[in-house]
């Protein structure tokens, strides 16, 4: 898998001219697309199959900050996959310092558009099982 690059915005810094802690989270999303569209299941694929995958929590470990023209890179790991929710891990690095920047996660939960969850095993069988294998948490 291909870590995922984002070179810091000037508007995505603050008044101290450092990036503001919540674009960390845009990236993350950014990075976590990317992903899924690595493995055969981006989005657009994914919405088109009638699969909805809300966020359903966040962590952000904030470790070093990053500036305008930094290039962050992102690595993305399914870190758990229990059927129903899925747990992103995310390593962000200074480009050029390869200086660790965050450690963060997100949670997520599979629902159809009426809301209801789904049971990927079940209804989408090749996604279940790509995420099974990159997941730590084997049957």
């Amino acid at each position: 898998m291909e870590n995922y690059m984002h070179k810091v915005n000037y508007y995505e810094t603050d008044k101290m001219g450092v990036t503001h802690h919540s674009n960390y989270i845009r990236w993350m999303e950014e990075a976590r697309v990317s992903f899924l569209e690595q493995i055969g299941f981006g989005y657009t694929k994914l919405e088109e199959d009638g699969i909805i995958s809300p966020v359903i929590g966040v962590e952000c470990e904030y470790k070093k900050p990053t500036t305008f023209g930094d290039t962050v890179e992102i690595k993305v790991e399914v870190e758990e996959f229990k059927g129903v929710s899925l747990t992103v891990k995310y390593t962000m690095f200074n480009a050029s310092t390869k200086e660790l920047v965050l450690v963060g996660k997100t949670k997520h939960c599979f629902v159809n558009s009426e809301n209801n969850l789904i049971i990927l095993k079940k209804k989408f069988p090749d996604f279940y099982q790509k995420l099974k294998e990159l997941s730590s948490e084997k049957e």
